[in-house]
């Protein structure tokens, strides 16, 4: 398959009647440039496929995942297959707006950025269950992470093909894709782009989902400082209690050579559970070096099975636009 300008990865869950608009919106925004779009179906359970296959031209892709693997795998699938010099990603409930890719994309290339994000200037989701969430969970990632993004919640951006193909997606790390770019020292800016509210569908996002933004942020932190030298960290801790139970322990063998009782004293049990503990901690560390290494010498395995994988033909161009 010959190289295209940008590919257009948009994943799609129970989006059954946002299909036809959004195809017909991404083949008019993107007439004048050379494109690919990808579309990951993430098992859903209503007639997406079926839209698919009628509404997509020949430069559509469509990735049927043989269940539902969640959004960070999805996305990890459509940039793996994807050929373009340039990947855009995007959600599929119609809330993104086509139309700012080829204002991104004229900034990434006149600009050289090697990210250029989206950043929702003004937001029609509601007030409660999604801005409130989202405006606490962007603060507390700006300040943990020290990398300064106003929205990470926009999937709407465009990326360089090395930069998005070497991110390391899975589990649910979609929501820190910003941190894991800036981790291979990429340039990002961010635009304003539009958006909208959502027509059909149910919403994938609420409240309960600001919680395991803060318990995957533990994990972001971990990586950013931590994930190619775990020793760093459980041999520092490890060293530590080590230390604290050798004194402590060595306190009291000075208080038993002057003939004080020490058998069951608080103190000592304590002693013993941080020379223990501190072993632990060390040995763990060197067993997380031994995984990191293995991890980074052997060959890349994918995190999603595909089921089926159909291209679009020439006929259904009629549906275009």
């Amino acid at each position: 398959m010959s190289q295209h300008t940008l590919s257009v990865v948009i994943t799609v869950y129970n989006e059954e009647k946002n299909i036809q608009p959004l195809l017909e919106q991404v083949y008019a925004a993107l007439s004048e440039i050379d494109y690919e779009v990808i579309l990951i179906e993430d098992g859903s359970t209503d007639a997406t496929v079926a839209e698919v296959r009628k509404y997509a031209n020949d430069r559509t892709k469509l990735i049927i995942f043989n269940r539902n693997r969640g959004q960070t795998t999805a996305l990890a699938a459509g940039i793996d297959m994807a050929k373009g010099e340039y990947i855009a990603t995007m959600d599929g409930d119609l809330q993104n707006d086509p139309s700012d890719l080829p204002m991104m994309l004229r900034k990434a290339i006149d600009e050289e950025w090697d990210v250029v994000a989206g950043r929702r200037a003004k937001r029609k989701d509601g007030f409660v269950l999604r801005k409130i969430p989202s405006k606490i969970a962007n603060w507390v990632i700006r300040n943990t992470t020290k990398v300064y993004l106003n929205d990470y919640g926009c999937t709407l951006r465009v990326y360089k093909a090395n930069i998005a193909q070497n991110m390391g997606l899975y589990g649910e790390l979609h929501r820190f894709i910003p941190v894991l770019v800036k981790e291979q020292g990429a340039k990002m800016t961010e635009v304003d782009v539009k958006h909208h509210p959502r027509i059909h569908g149910e919403s994938k996002y609420g409240l309960s989902r600001t919680f395991k933004v803060m318990s995957d942020l533990i994990l972001m932190l971990f990586f950013q400082k931590y994930f190619q030298r775990p020793i760093h960290l459980f041999g520092g801790l490890g060293l530590v209690s080590f230390v604290i139970g050798t004194l402590i322990s060595f306190y009291l063998l000075i208080l038993k050579l002057f003939g004080e009782d020490i058998w069951g004293r608080p103190l000592m049990i304590l002693g013993f559970i941080m020379i223990l503990g501190g072993i632990q901690l060390i040995t763990t560390g060197i067993i997380a070096e031994i995984i990191v290494r293995t991890y980074f010498e052997s060959q890349n395995k994918k995190t999603y099975t595909v089921k089926d994988v159909f291209q679009g033909n020439i006929e259904s161009q009629k549906n275009e636009g």
